[in-house]
Parts: structure tokens; C-alpha cells; sequence
């Protein structure tokens, strides 16, 4: 399959309603989600709202280096493939994907235009590309922050029911997004969060996945016995 069938097959993997959202709606969402904590309330974060002309050619310039190969060129530093029981997750979520769509394991060129909707940010009509002040590297004080702010802008989108996919292929080629919108050199780009009004139509919109009991990571000190 050809760089143009996959661009056109993507009609038929989309989950975003084919509906704009307001922007004032997504001012309210950013002004909830800055709320979140930050280390001595630093807030390093930016946030950089793209839609139109714009978000398309950040999705169509991304999913063409992938389509041809290119490595990734991210800001931020990459664990790289997960193993042992990190990589039995992701592969049972994209089962539970697959199954949700008819996607068969022999059809390689379903799974490999499923695999590129994160690279075009799942064809939503707004991204929010998440960077953070980069005087502040290194260390992991204002990635945390950085992810408190996502997580709030996450649950203030569902909480108007807009849907919230947070998306690091979508800043798979940082350099691209960085020319597209702009983004000063001083700001790193860690991630982006694409927003839209969810298709209910859309099978793999209803899958929820797995999560480990609580006893497997939650560890209870000094409470006594039950």
C-alpha cells in the first residue's frame, strides 16, 4: 500500500465526528486545566493550539517520514521498545483494538494504516502540542508537572465530551512541528493531546482497557491489620 491509499484509507479508521470544536470551548478547557500543580508553582508548561491548514500539514509531513522510514527526531529522551510485562500490555490493548475493529491478523495493510493514525494525531480537528520551558533540563521535576497539566486537560475535555487521545506519535518528527506552529527553540516539545467530539459509531471508541488489580502495584504501610 502507497503513501496515497494510506491517506485515503484513513476514512474508514477515523473516531472523530466530522464537527468543529468552538474556541472558546478550548479555552475553558486550558483554563481548568492550568490549575494543575506544579513544583513550587513553577508551571513551565506552553501550550500550542493547532487546527486547519496548519495541524494538516503537521500530520501529513509526520505520517510521510514514517511511511518512508525515517527515524523519529523527539526532544525528549525515549526509553525506546517496552519488554517483559510493559510490552504484554501494549500488545493486549492492540488486540482488544483490532478485535473492537475486524481488523485481521493478516491484514497488513488495516493494521498499518491503524498504526499511522497516531502518526496524523487520529485525524482529529485539534491538537494541543504540550512543550515545557527548556532551561529546566535536565530532570523529571517539570515532565511531572507537564503531565499534571495533560491529565487536566484530559478530564476538563471529557467533562464537556470532547474526546482527549494523549499523543506522542504525533510529535514523532518535533523538527516539523516546531517550523509548522512556531515553537520557540527554548521550549521543548514533549507530547501533544489530540481533541474532538467522539464518533459513537466508531467500534474501538468503546473499547476500555485492561488495568491490573490494585494489589499488583498499590502497597499499604503502617495501617495495621484489617
Amino acid at each position: 500500500m502507497d503513501f496515497k491509499e494510506l491517506v485515503h484509507s484513513r476514512r474508514s479508521t477515523r473516531g472523530f465526528a466530522d464537527k468543529a470544536i468552538p474556541k472558546a470551548v478550548i479555552q475553558e478547557i486550558i483554563e481548568d486545566a492550568k490549575r494543575a500543580p506544579s513544583s513550587m508553582n513553577s508551571q513551565p508548561w506552553h501550550v500550542h493550539v493547532l487546527t486547519g491548514a496548519p495541524l494538516d500539514e503537521v500530520r501529513r509531513r509526520n505520517m510521510e517520514e514514517m511511511v518512508a522510514g525515517k527515524p523519529s527526531k523527539r526532544d525528549i529522551f525515549t526509553h525506546g521498545p517496552y519488554e517483559g510485562a510493559h510490552r504484554e500490555r501494549q500488545v493486549g490493548v492492540a488486540k482488544q483494538l483490532f478485535a473492537a475493529m475486524g481488523i485481521a491478523r493478516d491484514d497488513k495493510a488495516m493494521r498499518q494504516d491503524w498504526v499511522l493514525r497516531g502518526f496524523r494525531q487520529f485525524d482529529a480537528p485539534v491538537s494541543l502540542v504540550l512543550t515545557y520551558d527548556r532551561v529546566l533540563d535536565p530532570g523529571a521535576t517539570c515532565h511531572f508537572d507537564l503531565g499534571a497539566l495533560c491529565y487536566g486537560i484530559v478530564l476538563a475535555a471529557w467533562n464537556r465530551g470532547i474526546g482527549a487521545v494523549v499523543n506522542g506519535q504525533g510529535i514523532a518528527r518535533s523538527d516539523i512541528v516546531r517550523e509548522v506552529a512556531s515553537i520557540p527553540e527554548d521550549e521543548a516539545i514533549m507530547t501533544c493531546v489530540a481533541l474532538g467530539y467522539p464518533d459513537e459509531s466508531f467500534a474501538a471508541n468503546a473499547v476500555r482497557s485492561e488495568r491490573v488489580p490494585a494489589e499488583a502495584f498499590v502497597r499499604y504501610v503502617g495501617f495495621g491489620e484489617d
